[in-house]
């Protein structure tokens, strides 16, 4: 059961980064911190679920002014730990209700994280937050995985996503109500660690809807923060949603 801290306490917070080495690489986080920061321009950027600063870190280098929304202190403790951490402003809270001071020119959620809110409520909601928190003409970006169902075999709803020597990865997925439970298996120093995350994944569609609620509209879409086209085939997606630059 998850704490103050959600499901990232102090045990997951102190591996966090080596859990995840893969998508702290240069060559992963360069595209993203590229992306973002043209979008912000001169402007404030904020981040969704700031974790560990993966992100937040190189964009607050590049100059551009960052503001985290994050619910584990024990994730913001890592960040803080970290050189710049404690130029990046950082308000505790959840990320779909909780709103700071000022505006923005982008706001963005990357690596899943919109699952992290597991209702269809909770999702259309934290939209409306990011809209009212947007400045005219700001944008939302969300980087999130295509629902994998075409390659879940009929009358199956288990998914392997990581088979190694030390881990063991597998998601546990209700197509009724788009619920999805995330397994984790780790060996840590010979000792079984077992964590599971609820999510809920969510279609681009469905997210395009979430944006008109909130009075946003879809204005790119990408399968990569490099601008790959978006096909039927791909496996993520990058979405970008304007908030008008005058009252419609």
């Amino acid at each position: 059961m998850s704490g103050d801290d959600g499901y990232f306490d102090e045990r997951v917070a102190a591996r966090y980064d080596e859990s995840s080495a893969d998508m702290f690489d240069p060559t992963v986080v360069e595209p993203v911190v590229d992306f973002l920061a043209a979008l912000a321009g001169s402007g404030r950027a904020l981040e969704l679920g700031i974790g560990t600063g993966r992100i937040a870190l190189p964009l607050s280098k590049r100059g551009v002014p960052v503001h985290g929304i994050e619910l584990s202190k024990a994730m913001v403790a890592r960040l803080r730990a970290k050189p710049g951490g404690e130029d990046v402003s950082v308000t505790i809270g959840d990320f779909a209700t909780t709103t700071v001071n000022g505006t923005f020119s982008v706001a963005y959620l990357v690596f899943n994280t919109i699952m992290n809110l597991t209702t269809q409520e909770a999702q259309v909601v934290c939209f409306r937050n990011v809209a009212a928190q947007l400045e005219p003409g700001g944008r939302f970006v969300i980087e999130v995985g295509v629902p994998e169902l075409q390659r879940l075999p009929p009358g199956e709803s288990v998914r392997p996503f990581e088979l190694t020597a030390t881990r063991l990865g597998f998601d546990e997925i209700d197509v009724a109500t788009q619920s999805l439970i995330s397994h984790h298996y780790t060996d840590v120093d010979g000792k079984l660690e077992h964590l599971s995350i609820p999510f809920r994944y969510v279609w681009p569609s469905e997210l395009d809807l979430m944006a008109e609620l909130a009075g946003m509209r879809l204005r790119e879409r990408w399968s990569g923060w490099t601008r790959e086209p978006f096909t039927s085939d791909s496996r993520q997606h990058v979405s970008v949603w304007e908030k008008p630059a005058r009252p419609e």
